[in-house]
């Protein structure tokens, strides 16, 4: 009976498993909606498993025994299935389309062991496959739980053959095995990037405690100490005051020396202690120090973190404009090893001063000079040309003149005149000028009487000479000019084979300087002569879906031709709307309206005559007046055409549409609609952006996860003001509506303190809706620097996942955090006759990512001049189940939502539209827009 009971028992569970074979998004489907859909939530095949594999006490076998078995089974359910226990699914690479996956419900190791709660700090942690021929270590994802594995190399290149093809094939994936951090969808690319392999030919660095008998407080007292003992040390050292870094090994352990303090005569035992030898790999902040060293060797000058050739500038004397060549390093740990990641840059300074800039400003408009002024200039970047350092200016001190006094380091107060004519032997020649304020943190010396966790950063006011500061950058009236910008373009779009052509010129001067040579050859670090080459993938093209047509994106990822020829997904007409004009743009505004009922339904949308309202002058409260009387609850529009571009006009109409009467607005400039020849093509762009501003959808891709909602964040900092937050979330299941808050917060802050509230509101808003709560929610993040990544894992994403309680006692949806960047310096290159821009879709995940993270590169759009430069995503959080597959093809999908263009944009559209919120609220609202509007894309 035993052996019968037994024989069925294996028999039941082998059918059982060979059932469940699962397509590869199947999982994402909303559960109890078919197969095998509620297994990880209990349903009836996970409790039938469940049961089949508990195990069960034999005859004859001691009850002692029978536990140490159950113990032995609970210590290893954590870990990957064995072969003869895992159940394998066909892995659908084939699908041009879709998102594969595996289950996720049960990716939680052994089947036996049940789903762990997604809690708020639920980790599940991952390991990423070294790059094929690397002999990196695999990197560890920080949010996610120990269990989880990659694949075995050989696995892992069959199912890259089968997706870099894309090729009928399917490949077996495990549901129990853990999902990888790197991708296989896609067509393999050969690339480049523009990082340099850093060789080190020792096997370390040792690092040496040293303490001083009795304590010698000053620190420059200190470093003089320790240069006396370069007989014992060497010439090469590194040293911050308690720690010594030396290439070479000291005789002994601890090595005992002696100075004499020069204040006092006394005699100071210098105890030099070997702690640790510090490997190659952990010495990055070390190398990048040692590195500025060899940039000074090579007579560039350091500007905020690049360095550049003052002494073959570029100069652009029609604009009073002159450009610095330079170029950005920084030495990291990567899955590839330690490299050296370095791109050409260029430093934009005007060769005039900032008293110049204000001189003509206030011969332009003497009126509100001080306010206009400070609008420009405060946030702005200035250099001192006497020195070749850079300052943010923060205020204008009207009530200063080189004329103040101030007191020195030695206590003595002089003038600013007479300050420059002393150390810099420059003569100011205004003495009526007023000063620029920079603030800036410092660390002092931590008192005695201090706690040893008390912050030793104080403010410090810089006052600076604006006669002796260039701006640098552009303003806002020269980033609109194009000439101005043509003429810099020349000069700053490097093509791939300049950038190739600058870094081989760039390490054959390292290598043929001796000094910069010598400089790495004694800490043993040696440079490749080559850029490091990787082979990268090519994600499929996306189907875009429009009111009948799916349209095929072409190798651009340009679709705006398409787009015009068909109807949009919603189109809602425009039966009640208003144009505000002036009476001499009378005649434009006529051109603008007949074109818009020629254009408009192509895409389906209605177009009635407006109320026309035609005002006597362009005056603002003629504007305002006109707008307050023609508002009614059933307008859905005002078009209000603008003779000219006034910051001040438009700021208080939109203050008016927004918070104080709710009403979508569309602001025209003249300009804009006054050519003819362009009057179609801007006429359908208004046309399709008036259609989203009231609630309608034009386009979409295909979305197999269900239930799911995408969340976009993004900052607005205004240097004068509080800072804004925008959020941004789906609202339904093709990813096509949105819903929309901000969030203020005080100045210099970069986390945003109410996000639990905006995403509650947000989730209620998608139960309202689709009558059930999402179940798996991906946060796109932007704004975020590699310093602050941290803090949001640990600060944001603890306050989103705490709302959730919020909403149920039951509720706890799966949630994954993106970090989205997009000023970086890496570059990519596809590898042909000639190097050149790689295709959109392309992803890079290996060699030069970070380690310690889970990253990865996207190229989204396409450009035709210049270097493209990919977009950085690094998952912070993630209990999503989603593989690496997932998140980059719906990083991906999510470029190509944004409805102000139709095309693919370098960051996800949630992030976009969180941009363009902030940025509308902070510049020109200044206050909270109406909850009426919060479900439209009114800040397009």
């Amino acid at each position: 009976v035993l052996c019968i009971g037994t024989t069925l028992q294996v028999f039941s569970l082998l059918i059982l498993r060979s059932f469940i074979v699962v397509e590869v998004w199947s999982p994402l489907v909303p559960r109890g909606k078919g197969g095998m859909a509620g297994r990880g939530r209990g349903g009836r095949g996970a409790q039938l498993l469940q049961a089949l594999d508990t195990p069960v006490r034999r005859p004859g076998q001691t009850k002692e025994s029978f536990e140490a078995q159950l113990s032995s089974r609970e210590s290893t359910s954590s870990g990957v299935s064995s072969a003869g226990s895992s159940v394998s699914v066909p892995s659908s690479q084939t699908s041009s389309q879709s998102l594969s996956s595996t289950s996720t419900d049960t990716s939680y190791g052994s089947r036996n062991t049940p789903s762990p709660p997604t809690s708020a700090m639920a980790s599940l942690s991952m390991k990423r496959e070294s790059p094929p021929g690397s002999a990196s270590p695999a990197r560890h994802s920080p949010e996610m739980s120990s269990a989880r594995s990659v694949a075995s190399s050989s696995g892992s290149s069959n199912a890259s053959a089968g997706g870099g093809s894309n090729s009928s094939g399917s490949s077996k994936v495990s549901l129990d095995a853990p999902a990888p951090l790197r991708g296989t969808v896609g067509g393999e690319i050969p690339l480049c990037a523009n990082y340099i392999a850093v060789r080190a030919t020792t096997r370390g660095v040792f690092q040496y405690c040293v303490k001083f008998s009795p304590e010698v407080d000053n620190r420059n007292m200190r470093y003089g100490m320790v240069n006396e003992h370069k007989d014992v040390i060497g010439d090469t050292k590194a040293f911050d005051g308690s720690t010594l870094f030396l290439p070479i090994e000291l005789p002994d352990k601890t090595t005992v020396v002696q100075s004499k303090r020069q204040t006092d005569g006394t005699t100071v035992n210098l105890s030099i202690t070997l702690t640790r030898v510090v490997a190659h790999d952990e010495c990055q902040q070390l190398y990048n120090i040692i590195f500025r060293r060899v940039m000074r060797t090579l007579n560039l000058k350091q500007v905020g973190r690049s360095h550049f050739n003052p002494n073959t500038p570029i100069m652009v004397p029609q604009h009073k404009l002159e450009i610095w060549p330079g170029y950005v390093t920084s030495i990291q740990n990567y899955d590839g090893g330690l490299m050296l990641m370095c791109d050409v840059s260029h430093r934009l300074l005007r060769t005039d001063s900032v008293l110049s800039f204000m001189t003509e400003l206030y011969n332009s408009s003497s009126r509100n000079f001080q306010e206009n002024f400070l609008k420009q200039i405060v946030g702005t970047v200035v250099l001192t040309r006497y020195n070749n350092r850079t300052h943010r200016v923060d205020d204008v001190a009207w009530d200063m003149n080189p004329l103040s006094t101030f007191k020195d380091s030695s206590d003595e107060e002089m003038t600013f005149v007479d300050y420059y004519r002393k150390h810099y032997e420059i003569t100011i020649q205004d003495k009526e000028q007023p000063l620029l304020i920079s603030r800036v943190k410092r660390l002092r010396p931590r008192r005695r009487d201090e706690a040893p966790d008390a912050s030793c950063d104080e403010e410090v006011k810089i006052c600076l000479i604006p006669e002796l500061c260039s701006m640098t950058g552009l303003t806002d009236q020269a980033r609109e000019d194009f000439r101005v910008m043509k003429d810099i373009a020349q000069h700053t779009r490097v093509t791939p084979n300049q950038r190739q052509i600058a870094m081989k010129k760039f390490v054959d001067s390292i290598n043929s300087k001796p000094e910069a040579h010598h400089e790495l050859k004694r800490w043993g670090l040696e440079l490749d002569p080559a850029m490091t080459k990787l082979a990268g993938r090519v994600l499929p093209r996306e189907k875009i879906l429009t009111h009948y047509k799916t349209i095929h994106v072409n190798q651009e990822a340009d679709f705006s031709r398409d787009v015009t020829r068909d109807k949009c997904i919603t189109a809602v007409n425009l039966e009640c709307w208003a144009v505000v004009c002036t009476k001499r743009d009378i005649p434009k505004a006529s051109d603008f309206i007949t074109m818009m009922k020629q254009v408009a339904p192509s895409f389906g949308m209605e177009i009635n005559d407006p109320l026309t309202i035609h005002l006597d002058n362009d005056r603002t409260d003629s504007y305002l007046r006109a707008i307050r009387e023609t508002v009614q609850p059933d307008l859905q529009m005002v078009v209000t055409i603008f003779p000219t571009k006034r910051d001040d006009r438009y700021n208080a109409v939109k203050k008016l549409c927004c918070v104080e009467m709710p009403v979508p607005s569309q602001c025209i400039n003249t300009r804009t609609i006054g050519d003819a020849r362009k009057l179609r093509s801007v006429t359908q762009k208004i046309a399709l952006q008036m259609n989203c501003k009231m609630g309608g959808e034009l386009w979409a891709v295909e979305m197999p996860v269900k239930n799911l909602m995408v969340v976009g964040i993004d900052t607005y900092h205004d240097v004068r003001n509080r800072s804004v937050g925008g959020f941004v979330a789906s609202t339904n299941a093709s990813i096509t509506r949105w819903y929309s808050r901000v969030c203020f917060q005080e100045r210099g802050q970069e986390l945003i303190d109410g996000l639990r509230g905006c995403l509650m509101d947000a989730i209620r808003n998608y139960h309202e809706i689709n009558h059930a709560f999402p179940d798996r929610i991906v946060v796109f993040r932007d704004g975020v620097g590699d310093g602050q990544m941290a803090t949001v894992r640990d600060y944001e994403v603890r306050q989103l996942v705490e709302c959730f309680k919020h909403l149920g006692d039951d509720y706890n949806p799966r949630m994954a955090m993106v970090i989205v960047q997009k000023r970086i310096s890496t570059r990519v290159f596809y590898r042909g006759q000639q190097l050149d821009n790689p295709p959109p879709g392309t992803v890079v995940d290996h060699t030069v990512t970070r380690r310690d993270a889970y990253d990865f590169f996207l190229v989204s759009q396409h450009v035709r001049q210049g270097t493209v430069t990919p977009t950085h995503y690094t998952v912070v959080h993630d209990t999503t189940g989603f593989q690496a597959n997932h998140m980059q093809r719906l990083a991906y999908k999510m470029t190509h939502m944004y409805y102000n263009w139709p095309g693919t944009i370098r960051a996800p559209a949630p992030c976009q539209y969180a941009h363009k919120l902030a940025f509308l609220v902070g510049q020109s609202l200044q206050r909270d827009p109406d909850r009426k509007l919060s479900d439209r894309l009114f800040f397009l």
